[in-house]
Formats: structure tokens, C-alpha cells, sequence
């Protein structure tokens, strides 16, 4: 084998292009896009992501480090309690900061299914640690002294948050209908948050009627939820993170992309059918 000295200048401009393996040059597989992104792959996604690195884990690693002790908190497990009061640095920063950073580096490379999820639930963090510090004083118009502690055990204050859990629910279906166009484990994930706000709103709305040892099951319930639904997105995190380092292992997610077509993709094939 010939040296580089041996070689022409020709040769060694052909051998230098055929060594610079740029990521403007990799071509990503359509479930390999949407393992990385939980996204479909469509035309001219992935370009700033040629440029930019994955936002999609950040924000999953924000997700799980706050939803994990919260259900754990939700279930009571070692008399754990007091709607995470302890947890509000988490839930602001990891749960909220973490995801929102995450959402924009989404939205930057153009990927807006995950970008508003991550948005939405960002945003939902943030919410859960402010409204339990008395400084917003969520509870204030619920309490004939003012106090927003008190008014926060009251039951209009009950019922009304309760409501804000059903907002909660019916995006959360929208976002497992758009899911059918990702993959099972983003599926089964939503599709239990789903079911764990309704749980939450339920208990609210239980707690607002004074069944309380009722709206305490639901409650248990909705943790019980939140801790399996962590679980998955705990997996898919280690997916995304094992392949950001070409791992030697790679964990499957299962690809619904192209098990579920796109509306253009159908258009396509249809004007295909035709022109055939």
C-alpha cells in the first residue's frame, strides 16, 4: 500500500474528502430519527440538528429526575408527603428549567411535537413548585383570613384545581393520538399520564366533596401511574443516551412511523399509483 507521499495531489484532495465524514453528510434512517427525537422523520427535519447536538435527552433527563420522587411522594413510600413541598427546587429547575431549555432546542432544529410536549410538561413543573410556595399565594382567595396555607385545604380550592388536572388530561390525548407516529414506548407513556391526571382530578374532585379516603386511593393511584409511565421514559433516556455515545448496545423502542403513514406520505403514494 502506497504512502501519502507516494501520492498525487489528486489522489490525496480524493483521500482527505473521503476522511472528513461530517454529520452534514450522515443521513439518519427514519426510526433511528424518531428514536433520537420522538419525532417523525419529514422533509428538511434535521437540518440544524446536523449542526446543533440532541436536545431530546436533556429534556427527558429533566422529566424523570422530577417525576420520579414526586410518584414516589404521591403513593406516600416511606411516609413520604405534604404534595412535595421538599421537591420545589426540583420541580422548578429539573422539571422546569431542564424541559424548557429542552423545548427550545427542539424547537430550534424544528421538531414541534416535541417541542410543545416538552413545553407543555415544563411548564407544568414550574406551576407545581410556585403554587406551593405561599408567596403566589394560590390559595388566598380560598380562605376567609387570608392565609394561602389554609385556603390551599379548602373545597372550592380543591374543585377548581381539579379542573386545571382535566385541561391536563385532554392535551396529554391529544398528544398520545400524535404519538401513534412515533414509537410504543412514547405511546404507553402518554397513554398512563393520561390515565394518571385523570386520577389526580379525580381525587381533587373527591377531596372537594370530603371523600377523602377515596380521593386518597385515586391519589395513590395516579402515583402508582406516574411511577410506571417514569420507568418507560427512563428507558427511552438510556436509548437516546447509549446511542449519543455509539454504544455497542442499542435499545429497540419500537418504531410506529411507518406503521402508521403520514398523511403526505399517503398523498405520495397515491399520486404515485396514479402516475403508474
Amino acid at each position: 500500500m502506497s504512502s501519502e507521499e507516494d501520492m498525487n495531489p489528486t489522489d490525496l484532495h480524493i483521500e482527505a474528502i473521503r476522511r472528513t465524514r461530517t454529520a452534514e453528510s450522515v443521513v439518519l434512517p427514519r426510526d433511528v430519527f424518531e428514536k433520537l427525537y420522538l419525532n417523525p422523520k419529514g422533509p428538511g427535519k434535521y437540518e440544524l440538528g446536523k449542526k446543533f447536538g440532541n436536545p431530546t435527552p436533556i429534556a427527558l433527563i429533566g422529566f424523570v429526575i422530577a417525576s420520579t420522587p414526586f410518584a414516589c411522594t404521591l403513593m406516600g413510600w416511606r411516609g413520604a408527603g405534604g404534595h412535595g413541598g421538599a421537591l420545589l427546587t426540583v420541580f422548578i429547575f429539573f422539571g422546569g428549567l431542564v424541559q424548557l431549555l429542552g423545548a427550545i432546542g427542539e424547537w430550534l432544529i424544528g421538531n414541534t411535537f416535541a417541542c410543545a410536549i416538552f413545553f407543555t410538561y415544563g411548564t407544568f413543573w414550574i406551576v407545581q413548585g410556585t403554587s406551593l410556595q405561599p408567596f403566589f399565594g394560590t390559595g388566598t382567595a380560598y380562605s376567609p383570613t387570608g392565609n394561602t396555607l389554609e385556603g390551599q385545604t379548602t373545597s372550592a380550592y380543591y374543585a377548581t384545581l381539579g379542573f386545571y388536572y382535566v385541561s391536563l388530561t385532554m392535551v396529554s390525548f391529544v398528544f398520545v393520538l400524535c404519538s401513534l407516529r412515533s414509537n410504543i414506548c412514547l405511546f404507553t407513556a402518554l397513554v398512563m399520564l393520561v390515565a394518571a391526571f385523570g386520577c389526580v382530578s379525580g381525587s381533587y374532585f373527591q377531596l372537594a366533596l370530603g371523600n377523602s379516603e377515596f380521593g386518597h386511593h385515586l391519589q395513590f393511584s395516579g402515583g402508582a401511574l406516574v411511577f410506571a409511565l417514569v420507568l418507560i421514559v427512563w428507558y427511552i433516556m438510556i436509548a437516546q443516551i447509549l446511542d449519543s455515545v455509539d454504544f455497542p448496545i442499542s435499545l429497540p423502542v419500537g418504531d410506529l412511523s411507518t406503521v402508521v403513514p403520514g398523511r403526505s406520505e399517503r398523498i405520495r403514494r397515491k399520486n404515485g399509483g396514479e402516475e403508474e
